[in-house]
């Protein structure tokens, strides 16, 4: 049974629970589940918009009055652990993906709760990556969800029922494990919380009868525990060998999920590209393309398990229909003996028709990665001022800690900005000493979703200062043991931090930053108001002046404040809400709360 409570006693309520464990839901409520409206301003979709701008057109909440926001309401999800969704406002509904592909709708005007979707996971499915979700999409009457077990499911927006579920994806690759690992190496007696497999993050989107959503976890690596609670990693270690499959992007039938195309991220003819010996600007990849060519002789199959992931949500450009979405690293993860190449299209901004899923252009940021570089932050659509004229452009804030503006048309760079992060020894390779770089495999900026005001040519991007060391092992057979071969990469002890940046798109130089005590991840929220909204990992939930980045308003809860803020308006009252549930790979405090605050 669920009780309604006051904030306060929410606050005081034990939290003694640990990762993935179930507490009791709790509800900051005024009344029963109903809800009847008279206006509202939507959040219908992931990025606010197809253009995934998450710009707020409303001002009621402003930079003169923010430092009066307080708590509306509260809710206690029941389920705590990792919580990165984005939450899904359509018509005075609230609807949540919570971990574990569980949903829950509810009023968005006070929180009562209207349904819940238990999900029940396939036996011994092994879950790649955690069971952290980013969102659902909400159209057509449906919510629609892709879970941790490769599903897309359709249900009820009314009543949370099932209306239809299928199979995505079956789990056929290869896992790695720590009996790979050199005995030498303490990280092979260490637990394993992650490995290459394949399941759902993204937040679907709905489009023109179709509901599309991409595959993650086809080239994840193993990850090693961490070695303290409070790391922001443990070890990622890229095996060679027949690790991992293609990832792909598929379009389903809204009504029944029938699929009606599907686009693999590595294609089985033309996978190893040119040779690339360096980025599209010119910055060298120092790669060693003789002994690749040579090489590719021996791993003519290496697109069969070629990696790829797609982890964010795609952009669409409605006039063109066109999406664009990023693609995560090759497969083995940061190992490169048995894929030699380019690796296409991993860490590529690609576009495709939406009607068709054909290939319109791609544009590799890193050709041949081997340090983990996904194209992880969402894309977004905006028109680019470029001499006078503008573009219809695509953005994107980098794990190499560069935002990349392409041209819509044709993939083409148009500008990268400055660095937005600490750069040191870019596209380095890993030693048997051990090679030091940042940004690393966390990024620059992880899958945070940045904000774009247009008017202003400005990104708001949040970011990652963390210190990775990349570590070759490389033992040659003895007897009758095999040869090890692999890399892996960790943090340092060195300091970490984060930083909000806002970008200057047109010059590409840093309006202004603010210095976080901990890393960002999570995403921003700017608003027509004068501000932008961004969590910590240490509980802080902030509101800055969107023009100076001066701090305006926070609040503190009790858990890490790790997902996209987003705003809404029921009733002429604007509302701005955030999930705080932590991240397990920082290390930052889980919890299950939803929490949605106004004016007085």
């Amino acid at each position: 049974m669920y009780k309604c409570l006051s904030f306060q006693q929410l606050k005081t309520i034990a939290r003694s629970t640990i990762l993935f464990s179930f507490v009791v839901s709790v509800a900051a409520c005024s009344g029963p589940a109903q809800y009847k409206a008279t206006s509202s301003q939507d959040w219908p979709v992931y990025g606010g918009d197809y253009s995934n701008q998450r710009l707020s057109p409303l001002t009621q909440i402003n930079a003169d009055n923010v430092k009066n926001l307080s708590l509306a309401w509260a809710f206690n999800t029941g389920v705590s652990a990792s919580f990165q969704a984005t939450p899904i406002v359509s018509k005075g509904v609230m609807y949540i993906a919570l971990p574990f592909n569980h949903v829950v709708a509810l009023d968005a005007k006070n929180g009562n709760e209207i349904w819940r979707y238990t999900h029940a996971r396939k036996p011994d499915w092994k879950m790649c990556c955690g069971p952290a979700n980013r969102g659902v999409a909400v159209s057509d009457g449906k919510v629609f969800i892709g879970t941790v077990d490769a599903r897309l499911i359709a249900l009820d927006a009314k009543s949370g029922h099932k209306l239809w579920d299928i199979n995505v994806a079956e789990d056929t690759a290869l896992t790695e494990n720590t009996g790979l690992l050199s005995k030498d190496d303490a990280k092979s007696k260490k637990e394993i919380y992650g490995g290459t497999g394949i399941g759902i993050a993204m937040a679907p989107v709905v489009y023109r009868g179709k509901v599309i959503v991409g595959v993650t976890g086809v080239g994840y690596g193993l990850h090693i525990d961490q070695p303290r609670l409070d790391a922001p990693l443990g070890a990622v270690v890229g095996v060679s060998g027949q690790y991992g499959r293609p990832g792909f992007l598929a379009a389903y039938d809204i009504n029944n999920g029938k699929k009606v195309w599907q686009f693999d991220t590595i294609p089985s003819q033309g996978w190893e590209g040119v040779f690339a010996e360096t980025t599209s600007d010119g910055v060298s990849l120092n790669r060693n393309i003789v002994a690749e060519k040579e090489n590719l002789k021996t791993h003519q199959d290496a697109w069969k398990f070629g990696g790829g992931s797609a982890w964010t949500t795609p952009a669409i450009d409605t006039k063109t229909n066109t999406l664009f979405f990023g693609t995560g690293n090759p497969s083995p993860q940061m190992n490169d003996v048995s894929r030699p190449g380019d690796n296409l299209y991993t860490v590529s901004l690609v576009a495709l028709n939406t009607e068709t899923g054909k290939l319109r252009w791609h544009y590799q940021q890193v050709p041949h990665d081997v340090w983990g570089y996904d194209v992880a932050s969402p894309p977004v659509l905006f028109d680019y001022l470029m001499n006078g004229k503008k573009i219809a452009a695509v953005g994107q804030a980098g794990k190499t800690g560069w935002y990349y503006v392409n041209d819509r048309k044709t993939g083409a760079l148009l500008a990268k900005s400055d660095a937005f992060v600490p750069q040191h020894n870019m596209f380095a390779k890993a030693t048997k000493e051990g090679t030091v770089l940042y940004p690393g495999i966390l990024g620059g900026s992880n899958w945070s979703p940045s904000a774009l005001d247009e008017n202003s040519q400005t990104s708001y991007v949040a970011g990652i200062h963390s210190p990775i060391k990349y570590t070759l092992v490389d033992e040659p057979a003895k007897g009758n043991l095999p040869a090890i071969q692999y890399v892996s990469s960790e943090p340092t002890n060195d300091a970490r931090w984060g930083v909000l940046s806002a970008i200057n798109l047109t010059t590409g130089k840093m309006r202004w930053q603010v210095k976080t005590n901990q890393p960002l991840m999570g995403g921003v929220l700017a608003t027509r108001g004068g501000l932008v909204f961004m969590g910590e990992g240490d509980g802080y939930f902030n509101a800055y002046r969107s023009a100076s980045g001066e701090l305006l308003w926070q609040s503190k809860v009790s858990a890490g404040v790790n997902a996209p803020p987003i705003s809404y308006e029921i009733d002429g009252v604007q509302y701005v809400a955030v999930v705080a549930g932590g991240n397990a790979i920082f290390g930052f405090t889980p919890g299950d709360q939803i929490l949605v605050y106004a004016l007085p």
